[in-house]
């Protein structure tokens, strides 16, 4: 049965993480105490929810939560702390603190330990998030005790809306451009000068023409997307930053 731990203070461990090939050792108080501190655990690094989901979008969120009072952001599993580093650098997740529950300790301790044998995994964590204040739990997010790996409530935008309903969420913006393009380095300072952080795909290296025309039936560049929507090349941009200064 999983256990919900709202009101009791975390578990006392010690974690061992390897810091500039270094073996550090790291107390659950260094990380917990006099903080606020939102922590999402999963069943495993490099697996497929937690790489395309789970971790992009609490990366993604993570200035937002700070800006309401988070101090920081800890991903868990239960790995190893050469496996948690590597995934950290593949996934460019460099807001998130990425701690190694390299025995299940800490996991153990929250109740969250379930067996995964199934799967060749052994134990494992169970996928949920919490908010912890000063080492005590305030709100635990715990996915139904279902079959499978269930991703419905630990989710960044979940715990972002229990902290901060009103918060307002960055844009998502996508910005198709060419090497050597000058409107492609307009675009992008435009977004930059406006503080709008965006993803970058490069053609004839995360794209090729065909792609870009199948998705807005152009194969112009820059092309600019926001939440979804094509904005346009750097004039466009441009009118549309004006735009939204106006309203």
């Amino acid at each position: 049965m999983l256990q919900n731990l709202e009101g009791k203070a975390v578990p006392r461990v010690v974690f061992k993480t390897r810091q500039d090939h270094e073996w550090i050792d790291v107390d659950s108080d260094e990380i917990f105490k006099g903080k606020t501190v939102v922590v999402f655990s999963l069943p495993g690094a490099f697996t497929p929810t937690c790489s395309s989901t789970h971790v992009p979008r609490y990366n993604q969120l993570t200035p937002v939560l700070k800006r309401h009072g988070v101090d920081e952001v800890i991903c868990m599993s239960v790995n190893d702390a050469f496996v948690m580093n590597q995934w950290q650098h593949e996934q460019h997740a460099d807001r998130i603190r990425f701690l190694p529950d390299g025995n299940g300790d800490f996991s153990l301790g929250m109740g969250m330990l379930v067996n995964k044998a199934d799967l060749g995994f052994g134990d494992r964590s169970w996928r949920y998030s919490m908010l912890v204040r000063d080492g005590v739990i305030e709100k635990m997010f715990i996915e139904p005790d279902l079959p499978g790996d269930p991703f419905e409530v630990s989710d960044a935008d979940t715990m972002l809306h229990y902290l901060a309903p009103e918060a307002e969420l960055p844009l998502d913006v996508t910005v198709f451009s060419r090497d050597g393009c000058p409107f492609c380095v307009s675009a992008k300072g435009l977004l930059r000068d406006a503080g709008i952080e965006f993803d970058e795909l490069v053609l004839n290296r995360d794209f090729n023409e065909t792609t870009i025309r199948a998705v807005s039936g152009k194969s112009t560049v820059p092309q600019v997307f926001v939440n979804g929507e094509l904005i346009g090349g750097s004039e466009e941009v441009e009118a549309w930053l004006g735009h939204s200064k106006a309203a």
